[in-house]
């Protein structure tokens, strides 16, 4: 008995002692403040609580920990704009504003000054010259024009758009404004000033 315990405490290996998904949010707010190409694995490593070998071993290496990251930031983003959007008991000029804010609450949540949208402050740059990253932002954006279609098409279903309002050209509107917002945020706008600027934006979208 005494042996099969010994083998089995062995078989357990040593625990973690990091937490992957907190070293993940550590990584990616290096990656936030200062660009991809301005992260070093050191600095990343630090903010992570590991040691480089332990980065390595648990997210390959820089390029695929910034994709990691830049994934998680859309799954977030994502679940607060599908919140605002696939409630359809709201009239589409609050589902919108809603929409809105839900990412401005995203862009200015850093310390200091406001970070913005993490896509499109660092993946923008990136993506001119990295396949995988260009891949990975069209695809996500593609999806957030898919996802304002639908909510859009349904308020012409009923009744809130006019007869003749193209959905996925206002669908375009909506999600460039959006990108408009995030740079006006990283370049020192007031939440105030963008939260005004969404509200104009979601008037005319809904042709009032």
């Amino acid at each position: 008995m005494a042996q099969n315990k010994s083998t089995e405490g062995k078989g357990r290996g040593r625990p973690r002692a990091y937490d992957p998904q907190t070293a993940l949010q550590q990584a990616l707010g290096v990656f936030w403040n200062t660009g991809y190409s301005g992260a070093s694995l050191d600095s990343i490593a630090t903010a992570a609580g590991m040691n480089r070998p332990s980065l390595y071993a648990a997210f390959g290496d820089k390029h695929a920990l910034y994709i990691k990251a830049l994934e998680q930031y859309w799954e977030f983003a994502a679940a607060s704009m599908r919140e605002a959007l696939t409630d359809l008991e709201l009239p589409l000029a609050e589902a919108l504003q809603r929409f809105y804010e839900g990412q401005l609450s995203i862009y200015f949540s850093g310390d200091g000054q406001p970070r913005g949208c993490f896509a499109i402050g660092t993946a923008t740059t990136e993506a001119v010259e990295d396949p995988q990253i260009r891949e990975v932002l069209s695809d996500r954006l593609s999806r957030l024009d898919a996802d304002l279609e639908v909510r859009l098409q349904a308020a012409k279903n009923a009744g809130e758009l006019k007869s003749d309002a193209d959905p996925a050209a206002l669908a375009v509107l909506a999600s460039s404004l959006l990108h408009s917002i995030s740079i006006r945020a990283r370049a020192g706008k007031s939440r105030a000033e963008l939260t005004a600027l969404a509200r104009n934006a979601v008037r005319v979208i809904c042709g009032e």
